[in-house]
């Protein structure tokens, strides 16, 4: 929590126990405003502390009181998802003529990168980031070839850094020495109100997205990409995210890929903004990708106390996943996700918070 003393820019680190013999740490960067919690297990975010329009901080996402639990997360609060973040239909795809097969985790398809994906790993801590207007760590891991059944070695380092401005940066990093789907993301899960609201059909969602990847209903992509003009999935102009929730899929929540509008490889844009009237709280999240994943939780049961000493029901949070389109490697429409020897991914997602009066 914040004190008092109110600090510049800091980053720390403390060792908060093992996982399968690997140390586990606690690293925490903070500004005068924001206080950014991370585990080295999945790379997670535990907490974002922000303030809300009366200078009351609270923590805004969705996370566990025990670190050790980050290695059995079924919902991925907070980690970095791959080696390929969303799912891939019947768990392979064909690369080069080759069929690839993948490990299974989800029916018969491929969710998040596997049994075993990146969310799960104890990625080592290779340095701090120590600025006058930005404060942050650099994590990396070697994902071993035919991990989850992904070829080649995929070497991926992200970047967790916060600015003066109370932008979180995420920065990933990655090369292979075979061809491979790569798509990396943060499954981060908000709630504006600090989960005080019990939901977030009341917050404000707006997204730059003049169209989605129509899924069927298994929430796989059929290909076809929908202008979201006259439908339920329309948050072009701001709307509360319980106006056309229920009914929208069956189990009457959003689980929806929105394809962004002006995109351009490599250059950062707004993709959305997330409000809530309530507590005044802000989030815009920028990206250079071409997608937005948008989950409200619709699978949360209320069996799970977060840090707040809040229980997590149904829509208490939405994720916001900035990422490739689900299953493309299965459809040759969708933008390319094969990154090969020689090529560098680098990709960058911001997270700016702030307060509406």
């Amino acid at each position: 929590m914040l004190d008092s003393n109110k600090a510049q820019l800091q980053v720390l680190s403390e060792p908060c126990g093992f996982s399968d013999g690997e140390p586990l740490y606690l690293v925490t960067i903070r500004n005068d405003d924001t206080i950014v919690e991370l585990t080295n297990l999945g790379a997670s975010i535990t907490a974002i502390f922000t303030a809300d329009r009366n200078g009351v901080h609270r923590n805004i996402v969705a996370g566990y009181e025990d670190i050790s639990r980050y290695r059995d997360n079924p919902h991925y609060f907070g980690c970095i998802l791959g080696r390929y973040a969303g799912r891939i239909a019947g768990a392979k795809f064909e690369l080069d003529g080759e069929v690839i097969s993948l490990s299974g985790n989800d029916g018969v398809n491929h969710l998040h990168g596997g049994i075993d994906g990146l969310n799960k790993k104890v990625w080592k801590i290779k340095s701090f980031i120590r600025e006058d207007n930005e404060a942050g760590v650099l994590m990396e891991y070697l994902s071993p070839d035919g991990d989850e059944g992904y070829p080649g070695n995929l070497w991926v380092t992200v970047k967790y850094i916060l600015d003066k401005d109370n932008k979180l940066k995420i920065i990933y990093d990655a090369v292979t020495d075979k061809s491979t789907p790569v798509n990396l993301s943060n499954h981060s899960y908000f709630n504006l109100s600090g989960f005080v609201s019990g939901d977030v059909l009341k917050h404000t969602l707006q997204i730059n997205a003049s169209a989605y990847t129509e899924n069927d209903e298994h929430s796989l992509p059929t290909g076809r990409i929908i202008p979201v003009d006259g439908t339920p999935v329309n948050f072009l102009s701001p709307k509360e995210i319980g106006t056309d929730i229920m009914g929208i899929t069956a189990s009457d929540g959003y689980n929806h890929n929105f394809v962004l509008n002006d995109y351009s490889p490599g250059k950062v844009k707004l993709a959305a903004t997330l409000s809530d009237a309530a507590s005044g709280r802000v989030l815009n999240v920028y990206t250079d990708r071409p997608g937005l994943q948008v989950y409200t939780a619709n699978d949360w049961t209320g069996d799970i106390i977060g840090p707040q000493g809040l229980a997590y029901h149904k829509h208490a949070a939405v994720a916001l996943e900035t990422q490739f389109f689900p299953d493309s490697p299965n459809h040759p429409g969708f933008p390319d996700t094969i990154l090969r020897p020689g090529q560098r991914l680098i990709s960058e997602t911001i997270y700016e918070f702030s307060v509406c009066k």
